[in-house]
């Protein structure tokens, strides 16, 4: 069985060709999904085989790498991601939300910190590396384009049973799939995913939503949503509001590694939702 992961914001590896850095992270990330079957999966499964779908050559930001998280990097267009995201984080009162959209944006990232009793640094730095990386793909067309290409030439070259699909990643492989029909996938999971963000991301999704709702890719037999319930990107938790998603369901991977892809792959949810897959083209009844 062959799966295509596609990764999430900060996953730039400097000085590789593209062809070397998807090597490098399916190494990184191949133990981690064998683990989550080794926990969770009936034994005898054949182990899939993970080929990474390799974008963060377009989408990342040079001057932003390696560097301590600074508000002062991020412009005006930015500072509205991160305010969409920051008052979906925070699910502030009516109240609330009109005294916050006129304040100074480390105000309101405070705020969410106080909300969430997560350090201030932590906060800014995902804001930081979230605007940049999103911002850049969604309102850069050449950027938007190329990402898109290099997920569904992944995607072509490898003919996999499963997308995995994580945080931006998600979005780039929902554009991707829809912009190809033409390419088919028995089951697409989507993972910390950002898709529902509203202003931020979702009422710029390509397609358009039509009605509050986003169409599932014509080559998607079967939609899995997996949200860790402490993912800080993951806002909404819950696609299925606003996407015909078939299965959805919360896990809980920890308080330090809320968000990251290789802790998604170790998560024997993960093997749950794609084992059907390995064993035939059955659609699952449900997530045990």
């Amino acid at each position: 069985m062959t799966i295509v992961a596609v990764h999430g914001i900060g996953n730039h590896l400097a000085g590789r060709s593209p062809e070397r850095a998807a090597a490098e992270l399916a190494a990184q990330w191949q133990p981690k999904l064998h683990q989550g079957f080794a926990t969770a999966a009936p034994d005898g499964h054949q182990l899939p085989e993970v080929h990474v779908a390799y974008y963060a050559h377009h989408t990342h930001v040079a001057e932003r790498q390696a560097v301590a998280a600074d508000l002062s990097s991020v412009d005006e267009q930015e500072q509205s991601l991160i305010i969409a995201w920051a008052l979906a984080l925070g699910s502030p009162s009516l109240e609330e939300r009109q005294g916050l959209i006129t304040a100074p944006l480390r105000q309101i990232l405070s705020w969410v910190s106080r909300r969430r009793k997560i350090p201030i640094a932590t906060i800014i730095r995902i804001a930081v590396q979230l605007a940049g990386e999103v911002h850049r793909y969604l309102h850069v067309p050449q950027v938007r384009a190329a990402a898109r290409s290099a997920v569904a030439e992944s995607i072509r070259r490898a003919r996999p049973q499963v997308v995995l699909a994580h945080s931006l990643g998600s979005v780039v492989a929902y554009e991707a799939l829809h912009a190809h029909p033409e390419l088919t996938v028995d089951c697409l999971v989507t993972l910390g995913s950002p898709l529902g963000l509203p202003s931020g991301i979702f009422d710029h999704l390509v397609p358009a939503p039509i009605a509050d709702r986003g169409a599932r890719p014509a080559g998607v037999r079967y939609w899995v949503n997996l949200a860790d319930t402490g993912d800080l990107i993951a806002i909404p938790h819950r696609l299925g509001d606003r996407f015909p998603v078939d299965q959805h369901a919360d896990t809980s991977i920890g308080r330090i590694d809320f968000h990251t892809f290789g802790a998604y792959l170790a998560s024997p949810l993960t093997a749950v939702a794609i084992s059907p897959f390995v064993r035939s083209s059955n659609i699952p009844d449900q997530i045990a």
